[in-house]
């Protein structure tokens, strides 16, 4: 019987075997108040808003650090490696039951070094210790515990555990350690040989299938797990996956695919009717908890927002929907509200808990109703309110608590009730109104006010595809004005990024993902201002990436820099989930800045990446998605539209207004040393050059005479 098989009684329950992360938090604990606390650890010297919940603790918590580190092997302790995030419901009911316990802290503080990890300030370390509770139970999510060696080497974890089975665990390691060690480290041996074994890229030398009947066969089997009534998979919980949707929008317009434009439209109309999206505040929540998008666990998280405005706008741009524009513009209301400070940054997320007239957290008493409470505020609209956002057995929740939910469109509710459609925009918009206003008074959820470089250039890049189609300038000064906070406060003066941001303070070492979104963001950013200094930076920041991140042997990229420290593992990030894979994103931005700037060896790099990853697609292409994009860059003509001219950005706007997935944009309204605009400006006019692999029509000066060129 295996260390694990003897542990496994005490089963872990995970949570949510998700995705990316989430968080909404406390401000900064008041380090000059510690003595009101009766006790008080090693986290109340941390900005992170997560572990400074749990300064307070009994356990001796430590952070992730070398002190730490050495302290476990020096006493020969086994480390307990907790890892969560400040808007996690199940993270704060762990806490509570086990963290808070004396008899519970007394036990992991004579028997272990604790340590507390955010897991979205060290996404490196959550990927190795993940990766390791899944091979071990199968399944992931947080809160993360795992129990290691003193060296950090894994041998048993799971997610959320009630205090028994936590107490059973504890005393069942450490006593098999103190009796039995041999046996303990030739299971973390042979664990953490499998970490580093598992999800390995090795380098594809066969011809890739790049062609459209490999595409649709890949969609044929992913239909299969979708639901066509209400939008998203065939699951219990309904999660937003903004890139997955990005994608099958792409290929239902473009292959005119009606059954798949029929179930990216279907998920796009539930999630805004749904509870998961905020009806009266705007923004949504991270997922839902049940089949029809009703009920979510109610944290905010600005990554899903940032994406989910990219891709209503998108679908704006493709089916001219007045819901997606509402959609963008109520989050956005609420981004600029809520998540954005005013050097421009933005905060992450606002937590799923907060406090009650009771005093009590909950989980949603920021955003639930009762009847009269809706009655007392609204009054005499109270029952046209109740049809619309159905306060009845379809809209509750539990108790006498409402979730605001939607059935069906203002069109077919104002043509039941007898009312004509500017009337009832009217009325909706009073009611919210009322109701945000009411709901103000109450105590807000709580905010995570860490400022993630990543998230941030998500966020700039939502800016900017809202921008393009709608042409807000607001939205484009915003965009703007985050990229200026990045390069001032996250680019460092030898070219590399840091991750965070908090309290004026740079810190934590840049990851992948923090280079291919930023990248991303700035070659976004350069298409709707045609200024060339955010294409270069994009250029610097991908060599900067090349020199510290690229695997030689494969063509990817490691999740760390080779100048960080190293961990048990060192991971590459290649599946797409809430957010794509960091390498997939990369493998986008080089093909992008491969004809921008005519460099076959981002060219030839782009396409060993995904020729790499054709072995996985097969299996699951949900999990694959923005790989997919780049494979339709390939599979279908995809066009450079180079504008040159003083008109330039007008002519560019007028392009924004059409859904053209395969196109990329480059302009000037000057000489330019893009090899794409090269000998292209003639001062005395406007000219429109339609090129597929730096073949060129010839030369137009209408925008609508060049999108027949590509349609």
């Amino acid at each position: 019987m295996t260390l694990f098989q003897q542990l496994k009684k005490f089963k872990c329950y995970a949570i949510a075997v998700l995705i990316t992360s989430v968080l909404g938090c406390v401000s900064k604990t008041d380090t000059n108040h510690v003595n009101e606390h009766q006790y008080t650890n090693e986290l109340i010297h941390e900005t992170s808003p997560y572990l400074l919940q749990h300064a307070h603790n009994p356990v001796n918590w430590k952070s992730w650090n070398p002190k730490a580190l050495a302290q476990a092997k020096e006493e020969n302790k086994l480390i307990i490696i907790s890892i969560g995030y400040s808007a996690c419901h199940w993270c704060h009911v762990m806490e509570d039951e086990s963290f808070k316990n004396d008899s519970v802290a007394k036990l992991m503080n004579d028997k272990f070094v604790s340590i507390k990890i955010d897991k979205e300030e060290r996404p490196d370390i959550d990927q190795v210790y993940m990766n390791a509770v899944q091979l071990m139970t199968g399944s992931g999510g947080w809160p993360l515990n795992c129990i290691t060696l003193p060296d950090g080497r894994p041998i048993f974890g799971g997610t959320y555990f009630t205090k028994r089975q936590w107490m059973g665990a504890l005393n069942d390691i450490s006593s098999l350690y103190e009796k039995n060690p041999e046996k303990v480290m030739e299971y973390a041996e042979k664990l953490t040989e499998g970490i580093q074994k598992s999800e390995l890229i090795t380098l594809n030398k066969e011809a890739a299938p790049f062609n459209l009947e490999t595409i649709q066969s890949y969609v044929k089997t992913w239909n299969s797990y979708l639901d066509f009534n209400k939008g998203g998979q065939k699951t219990q919980l309904k999660f937003p996956m903004p890139t997955n949707l990005k994608f099958q929008l792409r290929y239902g317009i473009q292959h005119t695919d009606e059954k798949v434009q029929s179930y990216v439209n279907t998920t796009l109309k539930m999630m805004a009717y749904g509870g998961i999206y905020d009806q009266i505040g705007g923004g949504f929540s991270r997922y839902s908890t049940d089949k029809k998008w009703h009920v979510p666990h109610f944290e905010k998280m600005l990554y899903d927002n940032a994406q989910l405005v990219s891709l209503y706008s998108e679908s704006y741009l493709a089916t001219k929907n007045e819901l997606h524009k509402d959609i963008v513009t109520e989050t956005l209301t609420f981004i600029n509200r809520e998540l954005t400070t005013t050097n421009g940054a933005f905060y992450s997320s606002l937590d799923a808990d907060s406090m009650t007239a009771t005093n009590e957290l909950e989980e949603g008493a920021f955003y639930r109703w009762t009847k009269a409470e809706l009655e007392v505020i609204l009054k005499e609209d109270f029952e046209l309110f109740k049809k619309f956002y159905n306060v009845n057995s379809y809209g509750k929740w539990e108790d006498n608590y409402y979730v605001l939910i939607r059935k069906e469109s203002k069109v077919d509710f104002a043509a039941k009730n007898n009312l004509d459609l500017d009337t009832l925009s009217a009325k909706i918009q009073n009611w919210k109104k009322s109701l945000f206003e009411a709901r103000e008074q109450r105590a807000k959820p709580r905010l995570d006010d860490k400022v993630l470089t990543s998230w941030n250039a998500l966020m700039l890049k939502g800016y900017v595809d809202a921008y393009r189609a709608f042409g807000n300038a607001e939205y484009l000064e915003a965009a703007k004005k985050n990229a200026h906070f990045i390069i001032q406060n996250q680019l460092r003066t030898d070219g590399g990024l840091n991750h965070n941001y908090k309290d004026g303070k740079s810190s934590i070492n840049g990851y992948l993902e923090d280079y291919a979104a930023v990248i991303e963001s700035f070659i976004a950013l350069y298409q709707v201002t045609f200024d060339e200094a955010w294409l270069q930076k994009a250029k610097e920041l991908t060599n900067y990436t090349q020199t510290h991140f690229k695997d030689e042997k494969t063509q990817m990229f490691y999740f760390t820099s080779d100048t960080d420290t190293n961990l048990i593992a060192r991971k590459t990030e290649v599946n797409d989930n809430v957010i794509p894979a960091s390498n997939s994103i990369m493998a986008n931005n080089l093909f992008k800045l491969s004809h921008y700037y005519s460099n076959k060896e981002y060219e030839n790099q782009a396409k060993q990446m995904l020729t790499n990853m054709i072995p996985n697609i097969g299996n699951s292409p949900s999990s694959y998605s923005n790989w997919l994009q780049l494979m339709s860059n390939y599979t279908s003509p995809y066009f450079e539209v180079a504008i040159a001219g003083s008109e330039g950005l007008e002519k560019m706007q007028q392009l924004n207004t059409y859904y053209l997935p395969n196109i990329l944009v480059a302009g000037t309204m000057s000489e330019s040393t893009i090899p794409l605009l090269q000998n292209r400006f003639i001062e005395d006019g406007t000219y429109i050059y339609v090129c597929v692999n730096g073949t060129c029509k010839l030369p137009l000066t209408e925008v609508e005479k060049s999108i027949e060129l590509i349609k």
